[in-house]
């Protein structure tokens, strides 16, 4: 095998938008968009999502500034250890990974449920297994495989996307499907926001759940061709993208389908014949609908699968070159794969499968306990991104030397941890409330998971907050890489 850090920059800047859009659509936005409509109303639904995805532009700029000044593989972990302190890297890295590794595993199973709406006579486990070896595979033939793949997944994601926000405004005004609602469904009973301010704020939870993946944008920025022009232009389109495709899709839903609806309860792939997309394509007198929406929400769940794979791919190899994790996890093949990273993440996904079939107990506590660290590693980026500004101030340096920069500093990263911490600490406020304590730790397992890995690193290595005149600002110089 090839020595350390040879990752090969072959993502083109299409590759990069789709990876990040693709990211954030998936069964978040066909199937749960529908569970947010019913809990808040269509008023607090949208409010939620538009909160949040201002929320992740501005999470995403932050990340943009940084990725387009350093754009290396371990991201936001290595931004977390050169602008803050290193057993924050450390902390990040490891909780990043092994989330992904559990996704990975939650979806190649939610793969198989999606699969039986077809065949329900094979047995789970047999698709499970064929999604895990086709992603796999994707992965270890090179990063443009990977980069095609889900460019072209992503495409039929925003097509779907299009054709019902399409057929959805067509069937509002009447022109299709009979009956015109038009804006009725807004003041039906107690719509527009139904539960007041509580459930607003239990939704932003649901659409930041829908929005986990975008910083996937950050990662690839250590195998892009040019990180300093394809990060910046990713970030433009994929936040309008999210914001059009996402607040358009639940103002559409809205209005077709009453609040109140029983079929705006699913949450899961395996609704997809109560999936809100399903209904109004029904609605419209669309033949095959749910079949339709099927393979929509499959390509779905294989893209999320792949992403995930990708990304804790990258993520222990990142800890392997910076030292944090064993040595061979920092080591590509000639193509620039890391096979020794590949494995380690394939063998954590099959045994969390594995557990799934074997142990249930196990399969929740693992599902449990990565449930939060998206949210932790996007108060990463804001507090990296904080710390990398007021270091560049205090050192001295001009901003004109960014090759792309933050907009509103520091509003937005300040903003982002604020909603973040909020987002974390109201996952499951009933519970407190109740002072069930199980449900609680169920819940909130990332939180002290992640306090463990920083604090281990802390005391082991005695690790301090650096000094803003301390913290290495030199600029990553992709020309020198090979």
């Amino acid at each position: 095998m090839a020595e350390k850090n040879n990752v090969k920059r072959s993502l083109k800047t299409r590759h990069v938008s789709m990876i990040a859009l693709g990211g954030s659509i998936g069964t978040g936005l066909f199937v749960a968009s529908g569970s947010a409509i019913s809990q808040a109303g269509p008023g607090g639904a949208l409010v939620a999502y538009i909160g949040i995805g201002l929320m992740v532009y501005f999470l995403m700029t932050s990340l943009g500034e940084m990725a387009t000044y350093l754009p290396v593989t371990g991201s936001f972990a290595t931004y977390s250890r050169k602008f803050v302190d290193p057993a924050l890297g450390f902390a990040m890295g490891w909780n990043y990974w092994f989330n992904w590794a559990i996704t990975l595993a939650v979806d190649v199973s939610t793969a198989a449920l999606v699969l039986k709406f077809w065949f329900p006579e094979v047995p789970s486990w047999v698709f499970s297994l064929g999604a895990l070896l086709l992603i796999f595979l994707i992965n270890i033939l090179s990063v443009k495989s990977f980069g095609e793949t889900e460019y072209w997944m992503a495409l039929i994601k925003v097509v779907t996307v299009i054709i019902f926000l399409a057929i959805g405004l067509l069937t509002i005004v009447g022109i299709i499907g009979g009956h015109a609602t038009y804006l009725e469904n807004f003041t039906y009973k107690q719509a527009p926001f139904v539960g007041g301010v509580p459930m607003i704020l239990s939704v932003f939870v649901v659409a930041g759940f829908s929005f986990q993946g975008t910083e996937l944008i950050g990662i690839t920025a250590g195998e892009s061709a040019h990180p300093e022009k394809s990060i910046p232009k990713a970030i433009k389109q994929v936040f309008w993208r999210i914001i059009i495709f996402y607040v358009l899709a639940i103002f559409v839903i809205a209005c077709l389908i009453p609040y109140d609806s029983p079929n705006l309860l699913g949450s899961s792939a395996s609704d997809v014949s109560i999936s809100p997309f399903t209904l109004v394509f029904q609605r419209a007198g669309l033949a095959g609908a749910a079949s339709v929406m099927n393979a929509v929400i499959l390509t779905s769940v294989i893209s999320a699968a792949n992403s995930g794979m990708y990304a804790s791919t990258r993520m222990l190899f990142a800890l392997g070159v910076e030292g944090d994790a064993p040595k061979i996890f920092g080591r590509v093949n000639g193509r620039g794969i890391p096979v020794p990273a590949l494995l380690g993440t394939t063998f954590v996904g099959l045994l969390t499968f594995l557990s799934s079939i074997f142990g249930e107990q196990i399969y929740t506590f693992l599902v449990n306990a990565s449930g939060l660290t998206g949210f932790i590693a996007w108060v990463g980026i804001a507090l990296s991104h904080y710390r990398f500004r007021r270091a560049f101030k205090a050192q001295g340096k001009d901003l004109s030397v960014l090759r792309y920069k933050a907009k509103w500093f520091p509003v937005g990263p300040l903003l982002a941890l604020i909603v973040c911490i909020l987002v974390i600490v109201g996952q499951d406020l009933e519970s407190f409330k109740t002072l069930n304590w199980q449900k609680v730790g169920v819940t909130y397992m990332s939180v002290p998971l992640f306090v463990i890995l920083y604090l281990y690193y802390k005391i082991r290595y005695k690790t301090k907050l650096i000094p803003l005149e301390e913290i290495d600002l030199t600029p990553h110089d992709v020309k020198k890489e090979n």
